[in-house]
């Protein structure tokens, strides 16, 4: 794939880091946000504006999407103005939000239906993942499809891995979720435990963190906890919503998770108190 004329829409937290990795190579963006202003950093770096989905894509290549839940979703791929409004034969629409299998498998249908190829891609490394071009992508659909984009995905993933069909990506994705979700409780508990033992936290991640008890998030996020840093690397409000997804997915299939089930619990009372736009390690915040 040479310089690509690219539909991005959504342009939140990983999103933005995203598309200046994709204007740096020399790629065509034209993006889509609900909200203007947000969009007028990249503007600035050379991304077009659009008014609707369906305008970003008119004369388009390919079209990353990332928004928030599974109706945004819906509403970007099959609403009055949404993306398939303007796909023409050839195009390839991605999906890079984090949202249900079941959805991923009905776009790809719809899109067959165009001749278009819809791969479900989400991701996984957060704002210093997409901010490094460092992210973990999980892509469901058409390899063929896959393997013609594998060169666009490079620009801002380190690890692609194509799952299988529609719906694989998701599913994937899943379980990493469900992953983080339980080790977000373990990394709480030991900062908790730790403090009351007396101990220096650094000095302590210096030795749990390179051993057997090493994560992402214990390197990355128990740092912003121990300097009360909640921002948003990933919000707490769409963790909950793949939790969600998850144990959903989880039922039908007639396995338990009680692990991921105790995290849900946990992260929705922090939403009952005020922090669903804090990122996930404001989990502390449940035991402080």
């Amino acid at each position: 794939m040479g310089k690509e004329r690219i539909a991005f829409i959504g342009t939140g937290v990983m999103g933005a880091s995203i598309i200046k990795h994709l204007l740096q190579n020399g790629h065509e963006v034209t993006v889509y946000t609900r909200t203007k202003e947000k969009a007028e950093p990249l503007m600035a770096l050379g991304a077009g504006w659009a008014s609707s989905p369906a305008e970003a894509f008119k004369d388009k290549d390919i079209a990353l999407t990332m928004v928030g839940y599974p109706t945004d979703v819906e509403e970007v791929y099959f609403g009055e103005h949404g993306l398939f409004k303007t796909a023409q034969a050839g195009n390839i629409v991605i999906d890079m939000t984090t949202s249900e299998p079941t959805l991923a498998k009905k776009i790809y249908t719809h899109a067959q239906t165009l001749g278009v190829e819809a791969l479900d891609a989400p991701v996984s490394g957060g704002d210093v993942g997409a901010q490094n071009g460092t992210l973990s992508i999980m892509v469901g659909g058409n390899e063929h499809a896959f393997n013609k984009v594998t060169p666009v995905l490079q620009q801002f993933g380190a690890n692609i891995v194509y799952q299988g069909e529609a719906g694989a990506g998701q599913h994937a994705k899943m379980c990493n979720q469900i992953v983080i979700a339980s080790g977000m409780i373990g990394v709480c508990e030991s900062l908790a435990y730790g403090l009351k033992a007396g101990l220096d936290l650094a000095t302590v991640l210096k030795s749990i963190s390179s051993g057997a008890a090493g994560s992402w998030s214990l390197s990355n996020l128990a740092p912003r906890m121990m300097n009360e840093d909640f921002a948003p690397g990933f919000y707490i409000k769409h963790f909950v919503k793949d939790m969600k997804i998850a144990l959903d997915e989880s039922k039908n299939m007639g396995i338990s998770l009680p692990g991921l089930a105790l995290a849900y619990e946990m992260y929705n009372k922090l939403i009952a108190e005020g922090y669903g736009d804090n990122g996930t390690q404001a989990l502390l915040k449940y035991y402080q």
